[in-house]
């Protein structure tokens, strides 16, 4: 969270620390994304976002940073991306690209006749 303001109640004497409102996080739409900083919350709607910018932006190949620890999520990726309807195939990392720590994903190519990759989202 970001920094707080103290609100005073000034009845009893008691501060409450009221969180602001985060902004939403910019990031380069460059065919890699490391989600390392975001919350499992955020994981399945950030990768589909993603996705869908990389194929309007003509990225067809992507690497997901998942990282390697318990693989927990290794297997919510994995999940998000058997089901999404741009994703074509997808496969675990080489060593110089994250090994298993990350996830190569191809997109399906985008038809000249339906060029519209954000009508072909998941929910």
């Amino acid at each position: 969270m970001r920094t707080h303001d103290t609100i005073h109640n000034l009845s009893d004497g008691e501060s409450k620390q009221i969180p602001e409102e985060e902004p939403p996080v910019i990031f380069p739409i460059d065919g890699v994304i490391d989600l390392h900083t975001f919350s499992p919350r955020e994981i399945e709607p950030l990768v589909n976002d993603y996705l869908v910018a990389c194929s309007e932006a003509g990225i067809d190949d992507i690497r997901i940073i998942h990282g390697k620890g318990k693989g927990i999520l290794r297997n919510r990726v994995y999940a998000i991306l058997e089901n999404h309807p741009l994703v074509e195939s997808f496969v675990q990392a080489p060593l110089e690209a994250g090994g298993w720590g990350a996830v190569l994903v191809k997109l399906k190519p985008v038809s000249p006749d339906n060029s519209d990759a954000s009508s072909r989202t998941t929910g």
